[in-house]
């Protein structure tokens, strides 16, 4: 018979969190699952910290070259004969009751997608110091289902907000077969957003357990803190993309929705083509982009308490996840209009 749930664990040079990962996913309370792990062509120890694992729940796949975080995901997809698809990031880990929970409740509302809430660990500390919900400003005390127009407007890019697209429902596999779904991989950042908008257009019932049962881990080296250019300009090509859907383009509210948000990434995309060379001492170009951006002075002046703050956490407190996302959470929360 086929496994209840499957977890997929995507993994590239992590070597040191690994272990936690799998571990976290064999001690479910619920046992009926497989874990399914695809190395990305990791050059550290990954994949020998995963073979130490003899649980035949266990399964290791191997790419041969980096493919990406999406690609990755796809292969142990394919691989996947759970009812229930439940992802896990190599460097994050569950609570021991998280799969339990959340199935009986997706079976009790005949959920498609079902997500909890998430603890907020900073690298290296054993209490979290937030959960996602905390910091979004939402008032959310019981479980909530999430259409496709409130999953855009709460998960605007530097915003305050829900930020669902940070979440890691459980899916179940019917639905991603039935509709052909899978991850984007030519998006490198943020393809658990896109997934999510694949499934809520196509139909899915999506609800939010309020309790956080999934721990995510900030570190230094993760993706979110890649460069913002190629993030922006990925966000933008997938958010235009998206809206050349037929069922898109019928959807006012959510064609509202989405413009707003590529208003928001164009903004900022804006802001750091000026930066960015700045920082490279390449002036032509500075002078070229504040042409093309008359308000760069404006917008520079209203974030310059920020920058201080960020560089002064940075540079003299020594805190290295000062650019991380939670840590940004965390900040527009005190001060939304940062």
């Amino acid at each position: 018979m086929n496994p209840k749930v499957s977890v997929i664990i995507p993994a590239y040079n992590t070597e040191a969190y690994i272990a936690k990962a799998i571990q976290s996913a064999l001690d479910q309370t619920l046992n009926d699952i497989e874990v399914i792990m695809v190395d990305d062509g990791s050059s550290d120890k990954t994949v020998e910290v995963a073979k130490i694992f003899t649980d035949p729940r266990l399964k290791i796949i191997v790419n041969q070259q980096n493919l990406g975080a999406a690609a990755a995901r796809n292969r142990a997809l394919r691989a996947a004969q759970g009812e229930w698809i439940a992802v896990l990031d190599s460097d994050d880990w569950y609570a021991p009751e998280r799969l339990e929970k959340l199935v009986l409740l997706a079976n009790e509302r005949n959920a498609d997608m079902i997500a909890d809430d998430i603890y907020l660990i900073k690298d290296g500390e054993t209490s979290p110091w937030s959960t996602l919900i905390q910091e979004s400003q939402e008032n959310i005390n019981k479980i909530l289902q999430i259409d496709i127009i409130y999953f855009v407007k709460t998960d605007v890019y530097g915003q305050p907000g829900l930020h669902l697209g940070l979440s890691k429902p459980l899916f179940k596999r019917e639905f991603l077969l039935k509709h052909g779904i899978e991850y984007d991989e030519a998006i490198r950042m943020g393809q658990d957003f896109w997934l999510d908008m694949k499934c809520l257009i196509k139909g899915a019932r999506f609800f939010l357990e309020p309790k956080p049962y999934y721990f995510y881990r900030s570190r230094p080296g993760s993706l979110v803190h890649k460069s913002r250019e190629l993030r922006l300009n990925q966000y933008l090509s997938a958010t235009n993309a998206f809206m050349q859907q037929e069922v898109v383009k019928k959807n006012p509210a959510l064609m509202l929705a989405l413009s707003y948000n590529i208003a928001i990434y164009q903004k900022n995309l804006a802001y750091f083509q000026v930066i960015v060379p700045i920082k490279q001492g390449k002036f032509l170009t500075v002078l070229t982009e504040m042409r093309r951006n008359p308000r760069f002075i404006s917008d520079f002046t209203s974030r310059f308490k920020n920058i201080i703050e960020r560089r002064i956490q940075y540079y003299v407190m020594g805190n290295k996840l000062v650019f991380d996302m939670s840590y940004n959470l965390q900040r527009k929360r005190k001060n939304p209009n940062s």
